[in-house]
């Protein structure tokens, strides 16, 4: 079994353009949930709204990059506000049952065989990357053992995490932001004060949401298509391990919890994948290995919550709340 290899593939992970879009989608969860109290089950519906709103504005009407980008992030806006109407005047728990059907439909109507010329049905869509990749600035060549297309994507989609971490950090720190955490604490005592707590929840979805969007683009660029199985609830369930990984109310521990995600995730496949192939494991084949991987990241998990409830970032005075 090749350790080295091993070792160096989950090392990849670290920066990869998976775990960016990871990052970024958890940081709009941390909005959500570690810093508003929202609780969204359905940030991949944000995320499948995303990539198919830049997608199929560049394919089906043949927009510019930064054009398809403006319509991706105007859907997610859209979509938060069909979303937050309803639900955020009522219980929490509403939210997290409305948010979780949401992302179900989005995934069943861009499946739809009458949409097929739109949105490609279950196959999805391909071949839209190519006004971003117009754009990349480095020459032909290895960057770090990389080509020059996917070292522009590490640098765009880690570029993109490092400014909306900074905005979130900023938007935390002013009155907005304490606001925003007042009402996680005690929605009632900041209504007493004057404040109207519909439209700060509102703010806070749209912005998470938006979030959510970006990451759903960065997650489809590198692979060149969008599918809609890439869409479906577990995805929202692993954002979730990310934050509580790295800590609900911050802005570091989602992409501190990205990375640790993928870098376990990659390792215990590679692990696994090595025994197999060695003869050490005869009772496991390489697609139960991928789902037992999912298993031992799922009992890690457990024991961090066990042993350390507030993360790596976090601190137990975020937990009050949860």
């Amino acid at each position: 079994m090749d350790f080295g290899f091993i070792f160096s593939s989950a090392a990849g992970e670290l920066f990869s353009p998976t775990t960016a879009a990871y990052a970024l989608a958890a940081l709009g969860l941390a909005v959500h949930f570690g810093y508003s109290g929202l609780l969204n089950f359905g940030q991949a519906g944000f995320m499948a709204v995303g990539a198919y709103g830049f997608a199929i504005s560049t394919l089906t009407f043949g927009v510019p990059f930064f054009v398809g980008l403006l319509i991706a992030v105007i859907c997610s806006a859209i979509f938060a506000l069909l979303l937050g109407i309803p639900t955020l005047r009522l219980r929490a728990d509403y939210l997290a049952i409305v948010t979780i059907a949401a992302a179900e439909i989005v995934r069943y109507i861009v499946t739809t065989n009458q949409l097929t010329s739109v949105t490609g049905s279950a196959n999805g869509l391909a071949a839209f990357e190519g006004g971003f990749y117009s754009m990349n600035p480095f020459p032909e060549g290895s960057y770090f053992g990389m080509n020059n297309r996917d070292f522009f994507i590490r640098v765009v989609g880690w570029g993109l995490v490092i400014v909306c971490c900074t905005l979130v950090w900023l938007l935390m720190r002013s009155p907005w932001g304490r606001v925003l955490k007042g009402i996680r604490e005690d929605e009632n005592a900041v209504r007493s004060l004057g404040k109207n707590v519909y439209a700060y929840k509102m703010q806070a979805l749209v912005i998470g949401g938006v979030l959510g969007a970006l990451a759903g683009m960065v997650f489809t660029l590198p692979r060149g298509a969008v599918q809609p199985a890439n869409y479906g609830t577990e995805l929202t369930f692993f954002l979730y391990t990310c934050l509580l990984l790295g800590g609900l109310g911050t802005v570091l521990g989602p992409v501190v919890g990205a990375m640790i995600f993928w870098v376990v995730l990659s390792l215990t496949q590679g692990i696994l994948y090595g025994l197999i192939e060695s003869g050490a494991v005869t009772w496991l084949n390489t697609v139960q290995a991928g789902q037992l991987r999912y298993i031992l990241v799922g009992v890690a998990l457990m024991l961090l919550m066990i042993f350390r409830p507030q993360g790596v970032f976090g601190n137990k005075k975020e937990l009050a709340f949860a």
